[in-house]
């Protein structure tokens, strides 16, 4: 919460803080709103408190103008990468889906999985289009920096390539830990 509340002050384009942190406050208060019907384990709360984080920091900068550099020059990289490591958090979404899934007992793992990386699949596919539309309609500054192409034609498939590669990762330590089976653990 302090992170949010300090990066929100002075951003670099309030616009662009404005669009950008306003699917973590829906999420946030998603979470908080229902989490006395249904508690995710530490290891989802984890996960998806790292996209907020991730996130509130890109909303601060730009994704764009992140102050990333040092990876930049480290791997010899020719634009910032901080948006694609977003777009990998993003996948992380992944996890919480197939926990819920299982947990609540709707499916199995296997189509719970299934479920969750096709989740994260829709959502990237959605929100690169909402990008576009932003930018369309903003037509200006603030579209530029909130699409974070970054002049890479390939941007929104690399983009929703890294969602999807995040959510692979994000469901392997799903099976790894398999909340579904610690739950049932904890409770016999």
């Amino acid at each position: 919460m302090a992170e949010f509340v300090a990066l929100g002050i002075n951003p670099v384009d309030r616009k662009v803080w404005i669009a950008e942190v306003t699917p973590i406050v829906i999420a946030f208060l998603a979470l908080v709103a229902t989490y006395r019907r249904f508690r995710f384990s530490n290891i989802a709360y984890t996960l998806m408190s790292v996209w907020m984080f991730w996130h509130t920091i890109g909303g601060h900068y730009t994704f764009a103008n992140v102050p990333f550099d040092f990876v930049t020059n480290l791997f010899g990289f020719e634009r910032n990468h901080f948006d694609r490591i977003g777009h990998f958090v993003v996948g992380f979404y992944a996890y919480a889906a197939a926990e819920l899934v299982t947990r609540k007992g709707w499916a199995g793992p296997v189509l719970a999985s299934l479920f969750g990386f096709f989740l994260i699949g829709t959502v990237a596919a959605g929100y690169e289009i909402i990008e576009w539309l932003y930018a369309d309609m903003d037509g200006g500054k603030a579209g530029v920096e909130f699409l974070g192409a970054q002049g890479d034609v390939w941007d929104a498939q690399k983009d929703m390539l890294a969602d999807m590669l995040g959510a692979l990762f994000s469901l392997g330590l799903f099976w790894l830990f398999r909340p579904d089976l610690q739950k049932e653990t904890a409770s016999h």
